[in-house]
């Protein structure tokens, strides 16, 4: 669900935030959406590290889910992948 809402985010401050902030001079929406992003960005990372260590992933597995969150639509398919593979498990 972090995946998500961090993926949710990113794209709100992108797609936009940004151009409001460049087009149409009002900088205030990025103020607010870059802090929300970097909120769940951070809640995104503690939850990784959490998931790596209570799931023992390889450091490879956590550094690709990692990266992932710097791509603006990477964080949807992790979630549908990490999802797919609870399920799997359970």
């Amino acid at each position: 669900m972090i995946a998500t809402l961090e993926g949710i985010s990113y794209l709100l401050l992108l797609g936009v935030a940004m151009p409001l902030k460049y087009v149409w001079d009002k900088p205030e929406f990025v103020k607010y959406a870059g802090w929300a992003h970097g909120v769940l960005f951070v809640a995104y990372a503690v939850a990784l590290i959490m998931c790596w260590a209570k799931y023992k992933w390889s450091f490879g597995k956590a550094a690709l889910i990692f990266f992932a969150s710097l791509l603006p639509i990477a964080p949807f398919i992790v979630e549908r992948k990490l999802m797919k593979e609870a399920l799997q498990n359970a």
